[in-house]
């Protein structure tokens, strides 16, 4: 994937993350962490089981409050604001493991605190979810689930889109398909993406940058192109 211009140094990025600590009562999970996407950009941001992926999109959307730093949204504070109002601002996040709910029609998982979006937009992305729209999101297969999850978060109408673990669970075609929407919002839509991804083959097909977490810190980040060639790199921070 080709890097995205930034417009230069000076640019105002989609996302700035700066010197965030974020933790759940006890020691902080993540630690002075930075990062940024620019307009119409794709990050993935890598690690290890418990590196702090999860946390970090967690406290940039709304859903944890930081105990210090600070958050962006083209230029203006949202840290600390409840989800709700930082999905205002114009970002949204699709949660580990979907979290829709299951006992709704696919129709109410998406029209349910509806704001901004167009349901036949997002349906056009998903023909599948317009099939089943009366159906119960317990009747979905584990793909069409992750569908009915990134539809949701596209109804808030987002400039930015945080992804944690889409793949989860799910089989080499729908994650090729999942890889293929990531480059449709972007190439179609201009949408912001902030990848936390535990299958390195989808995140280096879509993203421009990657980030590494470690611990709760960032230890690593290059170009999605550099990092894929660099097995070194990645065997001794990844595992792989």
């Amino acid at each position: 994937m080709a890097a995205a211009d930034e417009g230069g140094p000076n640019a105002v990025p989609r996302l700035r993350v700066q010197d965030l600590t974020a933790g759940y009562g006890g020691p902080p999970v993540v630690r002075s962490l930075s990062l940024r996407v620019a307009p119409g950009e794709a990050v993935a941001l890598l690690g290890r089981n418990g590196a702090g992926k999860t946390t970090t999109l967690l406290a940039a959307a709304g859903a944890l409050r930081p105990t210090s730093g600070l958050v962006e949204i083209d230029g203006r504070a949202v840290t600390g604001r409840p989800a709700f109002q930082v999905a205002r601002r114009g970002l949204s996040l699709v949660p580990q493991g979907r979290r829709i709910f299951p006992t709704l029609s696919v129709h109410e998982n998406l029209t349910l605190g509806r704001r901004q979006g167009d349901l036949d937009a997002v349906l056009g992305l998903f023909p599948v979810l317009r099939e089943r729209a009366r159906r119960p999101g317990t009747a979905l297969s584990g793909g069409e689930q992750q569908m009915l999850a990134i539809g949701r978060a596209l109804m808030t109408g987002p400039r930015i889109l945080l992804l944690d673990e889409p793949s989860e669970g799910l089989a080499p075609a729908v994650v090729r398909d999942i890889g293929g929407l990531i480059a449709r919002l972007r190439r179609e839509r201009g949408i912001s993406i902030l990848l936390a991804e535990q299958r390195l083959s989808l995140a280096l097909d879509v993203a421009d940058r990657v980030y590494v977490l470690e611990r709760g810190e960032l230890v690593h980040q290059a170009a999605a192109t550099e990092f894929a060639g660099d097995s070194a790199a990645q065997h001794r921070l990844l595992g792989v």
